[in-house]
């Protein structure tokens, strides 16, 4: 028996999405999945599921929600809050970073703030796979629902789960400058672009989407190698620089290869962080090293560790988590 949801109101860029396709960008398939899928793997936690299942992925406006059939659990990660009307009429406020059963009859009126944000389902959702994944490539039409985004009248299935309400503190992002290693068309731009990349202040466009933030400020000269290249492979947090000069930086539905330079490319600790850049907002750059990639991809692991350590149950203390952690520090006496 599988829980089952209606969806009322679809909301705006709303989507299921998992940690996208991989072993396919040969064929010209692109990754896809979630533009933050360290948000989604906290959405799934509080949820009860795997971090990889298909959750939604909200970019503009929430979704409304009913239950339809069974119980299930829900888990809200990002700036993402409710109101959840029960089938007795009694309403309540739910805030983001929970993890909630919801029942036959159950309404959940999700509010965004400020995307993306990620609402996860228990055992995540039943959606049928396409190429080893369940994430939604809109510009092809396959995956996800039928490729496209959520519809009101759409019906949404995942796993019944009965009782355990959680909360969770938000999962919170590195700040500073978006970090990136340079290359490998390092050549085809002048010494002065260079540094002047990794120290200019660069606004993003509201042409943006999730195939590519697109970037504006001072012009990148290109060295007399130019700006095209013979196309080779592009990859998400490949940073593009075209003939005028204003950088490009490819997200989760980019293009599998690409004529244009590559002044850099950004690191997989901070690929999450591309996707909270909002129009209007101002990014900035720093170039490190693949040891320093390493460990800040390390370093971002432990943190999630951490933070999934953290979910605790809203209904009492959990014992098996209480005896699992080490309360006390120092020597102690049986004296």
């Amino acid at each position: 028996m599988s829980a089952r949801l209606a969806v009322i109101r679809p909301g705006a860029g709303v989507a299921a999405q998992d940690f996208g396709r991989s072993g396919f960008r040969a064929l010209g398939v692109p990754l896809s999945g979630a533009l933050d899928p360290l948000l989604l793997a906290a959405a799934n936690a509080l949820a009860g599921a795997p971090d990889d299942s298909a959750g939604l992925e909200i970019l503009l406006a929430g979704p409304e929600l009913r239950v339809e059939q069974e119980a299930l659990r829900i888990g809200l990660a990002g700036d993402l809050s409710g109101i959840l009307t029960r089938a007795s009429g009694a309403r309540e406020n739910i805030p983001s970073w929970r993890g909630m059963i919801l029942r036959e009859g159950d309404t959940l009126a999700l509010r965004l703030g400020r995307g993306p944000a990620y609402l996860g389902f228990s055992d995540g959702l039943d959606l049928p796979q396409v190429l080893g994944a369940r994430a939604t490539f809109l510009r092809a039409g396959f995956g996800g629902l039928e490729g496209r985004a959520l519809q009101a009248g759409d019906t949404l299935s995942c796993g019944v789960a009965a009782a355990g309400d959680f909360s969770a503190p938000p999962l919170q992002h590195m700040p500073g400058p978006i970090r990136f290693i340079s290359g490998p068309q390092a050549d085809h731009f002048t010494a002065e672009a260079l540094a002047l990349f990794a120290t200019a202040k660069w606004r993003a466009g509201a042409d943006s989407d999730r195939m590519g933030l697109r970037l504006s400020g001072p012009r990148l000269t290109h060295s007399a190698r130019g700006a095209n290249i013979v196309s080779d492979g592009a990859t998400p947090g490949a940073i593009q620089v075209p003939g005028d000069g204003q950088p490009i930086v490819l997200r989760a539905d980019c293009q599998t290869s690409g004529g244009y330079a590559k002044i850099g490319c950004a690191i997989s600790a901070d690929l999450p962080r591309l996707a909270h850049i909002a129009p209007g907002d101002i990014v900035t750059f720093a170039p490190v090293d693949h040891a320093d990639a390493a460990a800040a991809r390390s370093r971002t692991r432990e943190n999630f560790a951490r933070w999934r350590r953290e979910i605790a149950p809203l209904d009492g203390w959990d014992p098996e988590k209480l005896w699992s952690e080490n309360l006390i520090s120092g020597a102690i006496s049986g004296q």
